[in-house]
């Protein structure tokens, strides 16, 4: 329990103009992460009724490309597709309410640098880059949790009037 505590309270910076600077790049990639690239992925309520995916159900063309990646993603291409685009949508959504910041960073940087080096390098460095923009982002919210604008420090503001 007191590991989970560490990974959910946020490091806030002295002043909230600086917590907002630092809030605005995990808002926007969280929301391209849980309403763009993840739900044309992965089964949301909000995933284009023509993609005609369930709740929670990976499209049918994911796992064939993350079977291409190689070890050991060809051994699991399900699973592992069923991972990334769970990392993106619910990671994403998790990234903008600032709910568990740490850990859906993680989530997302690995997803990312997957995406960048096993999918996008061959097609040179300028396909890479959107998802390492992705990686560097969420890198400093891996360090910093949400910052005071996220549900993470409301959690911990109170328990630490408690």
């Amino acid at each position: 329990m007191q590991l989970l505590r560490r990974l959910t309270v946020p490091v806030t910076l002295p002043h909230w103009r600086q917590d907002v600077l630092l809030a605005m790049p995990r808002l926007v990639c969280g929301y391209f992460m849980a309403f763009d690239f993840g739900a044309q992925k992965f089964g949301m309520p909000w995933s284009d009724p023509d993609l005609n995916l369930g709740f929670f159900e990976i499209a049918f063309w994911f796992p064939n490309d993350v079977a291409q990646f190689g070890e050991p993603f060809a051994l699991f291409p399900a699973f592992f597709a069923w991972m990334g685009g769970f990392s993106e949508a619910v990671g994403g959504l998790l990234l903008l309410a600032g709910l568990q910041t740490r850990i859906a960073s993680l989530l997302i940087c690995s997803t990312m640098l997957v995406a960048a080096f096993f999918q996008q390098m061959q097609n040179g460095y300028w396909s890479m880059l959107p998802a390492l923009g992705f990686s560097f982002v969420t890198l400093y919210t891996m360090v910093l949790g949400s910052g005071r604008f996220g549900i993470d420090y409301l959690l911990t503001k109170r328990n630490k009037k408690s």
